[in-house]
């Protein structure tokens, strides 16, 4: 890599003629996207509670939709690579639309057909959205056949950006669309037909944007020019044996499983360890993950790809896993630093664990950037441009599947010992340090094909 300027901006600045449009608009559609899940994120442990059942389906309804992300993804990113980027992104936020509509109704359902019938609809409507969010390897394709492989990590970065906005303002918009101002509001504009609730509101709006982001697909992505793979009938099955059969992207998918079991102790027990710990109630943590969320726009938007053109993107990615790591131990180390206030007379909040949570959120911030988007940079560079959509379905479904296993364990591991889920993530980062440090096989003759 050179020392030249980097970047997002100027990834989009210096690709094709055209490119940087194309770039903004599929950025627009993902964000979007990912704005209407973030509005979900808030109301789903009140909603499996209203169903009155244990709160083990909170787990097992987060490990659905990763689940069916898992098995959709390498179809999804073979699709596009047979049938384009934009008939494979279009379809999937419509189904999204529909699906959001599904979730938010099941409780009516439930009282209508029963808690079990209800149940059905929740969990058939999260594994319909998990399979449609998969789309995310067709815009991680997009972004690369329409950006050149030397600005290519700073363009991936800015998905990682839209990531970041979506769980930013979404559950923020989630919060107010479940407040009873937004419900009362609701219930006056709406006719009686249309159930407006704390759970359907929020659900209605996450639908809505999806059909938004529809529409702005339609109107304004344009399929990329680029070299389509044949019609082949590789099987799900076989999608993997290739990928772990080629020494450049095997430790890419093992780094992308291990990555994602590593992280589900936080996206999953954090909230309630926040509750347990510092006594943060589910406003207080919402404000705390904003702070994560918009280090994140920072890093994965604006550091992480200069830092890679900089230095390399291997060298970035082994930093990140070490500090995601030290990430996870600060936070399992956090109840030691005490929750009293460090002035005497001053807020109770300004604790010494407070203040370890804050570095906590910087380098969980920048670790999970670094890895996210390193590592998708690394799948393009060592793929050809007519497989990059498999490449990244795979590697996304082995994410994926990673958010599927990781929950349910991380929390019985909490259950036994609170502090379990953190170390045992940060003890997974470990073999991807080292994965990251061996040697590559360098791809010239692709990466020369892509320019």
């Amino acid at each position: 890599m050179g020392t030249t300027r980097g970047g997002p901006a100027e990834a989009a600045t210096t690709a094709p003629d055209g490119s940087r449009k194309r770039i903004g608009v599929v950025l627009a559609v993902v964000f979007i996207d990912l704005l209407g899940f973030g509005i979900i994120i808030p109301i789903l442990p009140f909603y499996v509670r209203s169903f009155g059942v244990s709160d083990i389906f909170i787990g097992l309804l987060a490990a659905s939709y990763s689940l069916a992300q898992f098995l959709a993804a390498p179809v999804l990113g073979r699709l596009s690579d047979q049938r384009g980027r934009r008939p494979v992104i279009m379809l999937s936020v419509g189904v999204s639309g529909v699906a959001w509509i599904l979730f938010g109704i099941a409780s009516e359902i439930g009282a209508v057909a029963g808690t079990t019938v209800g149940l059905l609809v929740l969990f058939g409507a999260r594994l319909t959205a998990g399979a449609a969010g998969g789309n995310i390897a067709a815009a991680q394709a997009y972004i690369a056949d329409v950006t050149p492989p030397e600005r290519r990590t700073g363009a991936l970065g800015l998905i990682g950006a839209a990531f970041g906005l979506g769980f930013v303002f979404g559950p923020a918009l989630g919060g107010v669309l479940a407040s009873d101002p937004a419900v009362n509001a609701g219930q006056a504009v709406f006719p009686d037909s249309v159930p407006i609730t704390p759970f359907t509101l929020p659900s209605f709006g996450a639908a809505t944007l999806s059909f938004v982001a529809l529409a702005a697909a339609t109107v304004f992505l344009k399929e990329p020019e680029r070299k389509r793979g044949p019609a082949n009938r590789t099987t799900f099955v076989g999608q993997f044996q290739n990928a772990l059969s080629d020494t450049n992207i095997r430790p890419l998918v093992i780094a992308f499983f291990l990555t994602s079991v590593a992280f589900a102790g936080v996206t999953v027990m954090f909230i309630p360890f926040m509750a347990d710990f510092f006594g943060y109630d589910a406003t207080e943590a919402a404000i705390f993950l904003a702070y994560i969320g918009v280090l994140g726009i920072i890093n994965q938007g604006i550091l992480i790809g200069r830092l890679a053109n900089q230095f390399g993107v291997r060298p970035v990615v082994k930093i990140g896993a070490l500090c995601l790591a030290l990430a996870l131990l600060l936070l399992a180390a956090a109840p030691l630093a005490g929750t009293s206030g460090l002035i005497s007379g001053g807020p109770s909040w300004l604790s010494g664990g407070f203040l370890v949570l804050l570095v906590f959120g910087l380098l969980l911030s920048f670790g999970n950037g670094a890895l996210s988007v390193g590592l998708a940079s690394l799948v393009s560079e060592n793929t050809g441009a007519e497989t990059q959509g498999s490449a990244f379905g795979v590697t996304q479904a082995a994410g994926s599947l990673g958010r599927t296993i990781g929950p349910p364990v991380a929390a019985g591991a909490y259950v036994v010992v609170y502090w379990s889920p953190f170390v045992g993530g940060a003890l997974l980062l470990v073999p991807v340090w080292l994965l990251m440090g061996m040697k590559a096989v360098t791809q010239t003759n692709r990466s020369t094909s892509q320019k």
